[in-house]
């Protein structure tokens, strides 16, 4: 078994391989040979977003990576996601009719027919969220994309869209690692078989975000308890990053790993070799606390 091989289900027809390559914070200077590189190591799912600001080169990326590894676009799962918008921001929501022209301006950005997965990136959308839904509804009815969902949602936000009577998403991209667990989501996701897709499954490494502009929102205690899965990772001969990421796929769901270094590209996407044990787990899942780092889901009423 590898990250090629070992898949998650989304609907009837999409399957989302367990380890994707993120892009986020990825520059326009690295993307290009980055994405290509990830594609030889052997990542069939690549992971970006309008708002990353780099969909070009990603997609130069994709057509290298494709080409030199002799590979057709069928065998690459591609994610992207809408920009809702954002009011606290002086960015207005969009509607409608701007996500599917957005959709339409990420897949020219990324040359592309079609993406497997399309996320609403934030419930930013406010009254708007609704329709923008609907529009990426229509957009899958339309082939442009095969899957679509949502990233950073709630509960309270996942509950709208099932009042309204409208299908649920597929996937819910959010941060999840042994510190930010999310057991109440998460049971709540599988309620309506909406799939997990986990961001910043690194953030308990004293290593994750940085550089200067990469602020993690880690506290000093978190920093200083950055060696907590040190012992267990040398247990199974494998790195932190390892076992972290194994124990995302472990628990179902996809992960997302970034570097641009390719012997680590390819560290972490060998998750396969090894399995954690029942009383690691257990000792893992105790190490919950709270929402975690990069996105606070805040109220579900709201």
């Amino acid at each position: 078994m590898s990250g090629t091989d070992t898949t998650f289900k989304l609907n009837s027809d999409t399957m989302i391989p367990a380890v994707g390559f993120g892009t986020y914070l990825i520059s326009n200077e690295d993307a290009e040979v980055a994405i290509s590189a990830a594609i030889s190591a052997g990542y069939r799912h690549i992971d970006t977003a309008s708002g990353y600001r780099n969909e070009e080169t990603v997609g130069a990326g994709i057509e290298n990576g494709l080409q030199a590894q002799g590979l057709s676009r069928a065998d690459l799962f591609v994610t992207a996601k809408l920009w809702p918008g954002n009011p606290a921001w002086g960015d207005a929501p969009k509607t409608g009719a701007q996500t599917i022209a957005e959709c339409d301006a990420s897949l020219s950005r990324l040359g592309l027919d079609y993406v497997d997965l399309y996320l609403i990136h934030a419930p930013y959308g406010g009254d708007m969220r609704l329709e923008q839904w609907r529009a990426l509804l229509d957009l899958q009815a339309q082939g442009k994309v095969r899957s679509v969902g949502v990233s950073n949602f709630n509960e309270g936000h996942l509950d709208e869209i099932s009042a309204a009577g409208l299908p649920m998403p597929d996937a819910n991209q959010i941060e999840l690692h042994p510190w930010s667990q999310k057991p109440d989501l998460l049971a709540h996701m599988a309620k309506h078989d909406i799939a997990p897709i986990a961001y910043s499954s690194l953030v308990p490494l004293s290593t994750w975000r940085t550089e200067a502009g990469q602020d993690s929102a880690k506290t000093d205690e978190m920093k200083a308890d950055g060696a907590a899965f040190q012992g267990m990772a040398e247990k199974y001969g494998v790195s932190e990053a390892q076992l972290l990421l194994r124990w995302g796929v472990q628990n179902g769901y996809a992960v997302l790993p970034k570097s641009l270094n390719p012997d680590r590209m390819r560290q972490n996407i060998d998750l396969f070799s090894f399995e954690i044990d029942d009383a690691d787990m257990a000792l893992m899942a105790t190490m919950d606390r709270g929402d975690g780092v990069a996105w606070a889901t805040g109220d579900p009423s709201k």
